[in-house]
């Protein structure tokens, strides 16, 4: 069973950064894909980025293009979304998802609690 963790929420104001974690207690985790998500209460969860478990592969929600980045550090069990030029819009809470040998985007066996932000306009 793999525990994910997320951290780096937080309340910010629009056009600032920041940048959520996702780490794993499973070591093998460079053989997950991972997704990020985003939900408001009362409203679906969206995915908003995800990474293939090579890495080689990433997939942007039209909203965060070129502004949300996505990355792996094998070494660390951990998956990052750097968030940049941040908008109230990107208020939500932020889940991490993981499935082993992900190449896309899909159904995630493995899903974190969460992380809170908040972008103030």
């Amino acid at each position: 069973q793999v525990q994910l963790v997320e951290s780096g929420g937080g309340l910010v104001q629009a056009g600032d950064s920041l940048r959520l974690s996702c780490t794993a207690s499973e070591r093998t985790f460079s053989r997950y894909g991972v997704g990020w998500f985003r939900q408001l209460p009362g409203t679906e969860r969206e995915l908003v980025a995800a990474i293939s478990w090579s890495g080689r592969s990433t997939y942007y929600a039209d909203p965060v293009k070129g502004r949300f980045t996505i990355s792996k550090d094998n070494a660390k069990n951990t998956v990052y979304l750097q968030m940049n030029s941040l908008k109230p819009e990107d208020t939500a809470n932020y889940y991490c998802a993981a499935k082993p040998w992900a190449e896309a985007p899909g159904q995630y066996d493995y899903w974190g609690q969460g992380t809170q932000v908040t972008v103030s306009s």
